[in-house]
């Protein structure tokens, strides 16, 4: 079949016509991949967002539940005024209650200025500060169930934390300085330790 110049024309429109239809095409083809990946993302951010939510949502039971199981011990702990300022006065006081029961023949204590502590190796004590105030005590005992029985009542009878770390016990003369008097007490302890006291941070000014 022979072309003829007059054909040209058509077929050139022909043509054109067939490129203008293989680029829309190609456009909407482009674009629908595009919209279909869009929608993917879309859908995918969707499914991440809604398991964050739900992440979300059992941390905050838990935390709930953790509140509910924890809340009386740590409102025990203020009670006990484990948690809170330094009870100085309440030692003191508790101390000579103790000293009118009568549990050892006499004791002297020495209790120092709270300080920071650090434990060694060191602990994760959350939102709070811990502190310490040393104090060492001097006891005439007639027998060891006497030192046994201090400290029983000074952790029973006085709120907070007293941390025992240790005793040295001696036997004592029973020549009182050497007058020819005999004395009933039979063992010196020295013993030291420290009340613990736990201090929120957010509490704090």
């Amino acid at each position: 079949m022979k072309l003829s110049k007059s054909d040209f024309p058509v077929l050139r429109t022909g043509i054109m016509a067939m490129c203008v239809s293989s680029l829309v095409s190609i456009a909407l083809l482009y674009a629908s991949n595009e919209y279909a990946n869009k929608a993917n993302r879309e859908l995918q951010s969707a499914r991440n967002m809604s398991i964050d939510a739900h992440r979300r949502l059992a941390s905050a039971h838990e935390d709930r539940e953790n509140m509910s199981i924890y809340a009386d011990e740590y409102g025990l702990l203020i009670k006990n005024k484990i948690i809170g300022d330094d009870q100085r006065l309440d030692w003191i006081e508790g101390l000579e209650d103790i000293r009118q029961m009568n549990l050892v023949t006499g004791f002297r204590y020495h209790i120092a200025p709270q300080q920071n502590y650090d434990p060694k190796p060191p602990l994760g004590t959350g939102n709070f500060d811990i502190h310490y105030s040393e104090a060492k005590f001097q006891l005439d005992l007639l027998h060891e169930a006497q030192l046994v029985d201090f400290f029983t009542a000074l952790r029973n009878r006085i709120k907070g934390w007293y941390h025992l770390e240790g005793c040295s016990v001696q036997r004592s003369s029973t020549d009182e300085g050497g007058t020819g008097k005999t004395s009933a007490i039979q063992l010196k302890a020295e013993c030291t330790g420290g009340w613990i006291t736990l201090k929120n941070r957010n509490t704090q000014p």
